[in-house]
């Protein structure tokens, strides 16, 4: 901004990196939100996507896990790493080598993992009977809902379950981080106005008083002769 003596103030760095921050935030929401509806269009593509992903993560776990194994191999636990590194690296060649029957058996494995959860969250919401039993009951039918509906057409749902949610949670993600993005830039924008006008309001201040025209002034202005016309005496 430009100050009383027409000299420009630096923005501060901290404010230019939080606004490259935010910047940064939207742009990434507004990928995670495209992604998640490409993948809302090519469910199927997805699930693919999904599997593989998740098959590469656990060989880089493995991989991961072999070298720090390798590193403590003087310790008692060295056999016990070495075999975890070993599983999760089969793991994920299996994966990412079969991706459609790996796809099937996670589906499974979502499913179940639904009924069971949603189960406890309706016995739990029913024997608790705290301020929330109505919420805690709500998810658990929706996991026992949705858990049954994934049972009942697998393994067809395999082409469409994991994609989905995959998809879904990128969008929601997405979503909130494009959100906070906005709203982080329009209350940077609300704090730099209002520090630009305290400054404004600090450089009247300094200024002479028959340049601002304030009323009480202790000498007239350039030109004012009513004024000493007044004040000199008859």
């Amino acid at each position: 901004m430009v100050g009383s003596k027409g000299k420009r103030k630096a923005v501060p760095r901290s404010e230019v990196g939080l606004t490259r921050s935010l910047n940064l935030l939207t742009v990434l929401g507004a990928v995670l939100v495209l992604g998640g509806l490409i993948g809302l269009v090519y469910v199927g593509v997805a699930t693919i996507t999904t599997v593989l992903i998740f098959g590469w993560l656990l060989l880089v776990s493995g991989v991961v896990a072999l070298i720090h194994a390798v590193q403590s191999r003087k310790s008692n636990f060295f056999w016990l790493g070495l075999i975890v590194a070993a599983l999760y690296i089969a793991a994920g060649i299996v994966v990412i080598l079969n991706p459609e029957t790996s796809a099937a058996g996670l589906t499974l494995f979502a499913a179940l993992l639904f009924l069971t959860g949603g189960v406890f969250r309706l016995v739990g919401g029913v024997v608790a009977r705290g301020p929330q039993m109505i919420w805690t009951v709500a998810q658990g039918a929706f996991g026992v809902l949705l858990g049954v509906l994934v049972l009942g057409d697998w393994p067809q749902s395999t082409l469409y379950t994991l994609g989905t949610f995959f998809s879904l949670a990128l969008l929601f993600d997405g979503l909130g981080l494009l959100a906070t993005g906005i709203t982080g830039r329009q209350v940077a924008g609300q704090v730099a106005r209002g520090r630009d006008e305290a400054d404004r309001t600090a450089a009247s201040k300094d200024e002479p008083h028959w340049r601002t025209g304030s009323a009480d002034r202790d000498e007239p202005a350039p030109g004012d002769e009513t004024t000493s016309d007044k004040r000199r005496p008859k």
